[in-house]
């Protein structure tokens, strides 16, 4: 799969290309501000670009916002936005619309490279990753919702499930069965009050409630 790095530091850029290249990806691209990452997407279509949030020449949201041309021009090209801090809106504003093939993550994890590989190819895929500290931070500022129904593994489970894992993945997180965690997600759904309807991804909802995005 063909990607497009987008990042200003020279050091991190040059390890971004090594990782993902040794990770099967075909790096077309490698810029350091947001107008040149929406030149190379456009000449290249990749299937994923990797972003810094803060590029030139504002140094602010530059990135976000060029990820959001992206995903509204190219839907099929998945984004992945790296962070030094953790920036809570930027995840937001990311996951308002589709939420296939988008993940927002601390630059620190770049330095685990088998659990940065495993995101890459996770968001590359059409699958949703974010950071723990994000998802952490977006579930201590909720305030008596149909979140505080659920029992702390249950909301240990919605936090992986946020995160972008599969049941298969949260079961082996946890060291649980597959049923069991197929018991506590419809728990989950239950007390969130998500009904099964038609044209609704319960699991999507459920996680987009959690990190307070949308309805």
């Amino acid at each position: 799969m063909r990607a497009v790095i987008a990042e200003d530091s020279v050091l991190l850029r040059v390890g971004l290309v090594k990782v993902l290249e040794m990770a099967g990806f075909e790096v077309v691209a490698e810029v350091d501000d947001a107008e040149a990452l929406l030149t190379a997407v456009e000449e290249h279509r990749p299937g994923i670009v990797v972003s810094d949030v803060r590029m030139p020449p504002g140094f602010t949201d530059e990135g976000v916002r060029a990820a959001l041309v992206v995903r509204a021009q190219w839907p099929d090209t998945a984004v992945l936005l790296l962070s030094q801090y953790v920036e809570e809106r930027y995840a937001a504003d990311l996951l308002t619309g589709d939420t296939r093939g988008v993940g927002y993550l601390l630059k620190q994890r770049v330095a685990d490279v088998e659990e940065f590989v495993d995101v890459l190819r996770r968001v590359a895929a059409g699958g949703t990753a974010l950071d723990p500290q994000v998802v952490s931070q977006l579930l201590l500022r909720r305030h008596s919702d149909p979140l505080d129904r659920l029992t702390p593994r249950e909301r240990e489970v919605l936090e992986l499930m946020a995160g972008g894992r599969s049941n298969a993945g949260i079961a082996e997180r946890l060291v649980v069965s597959e049923s069991a965690v197929a018991k506590h997600i419809n728990n989950i759904l239950a007390k969130l009050d998500l009904p099964k309807a038609e044209g609704d991804h319960r699991r999507v909802l459920a996680v987009l409630r959690f990190l307070g995005v949308g309805s």
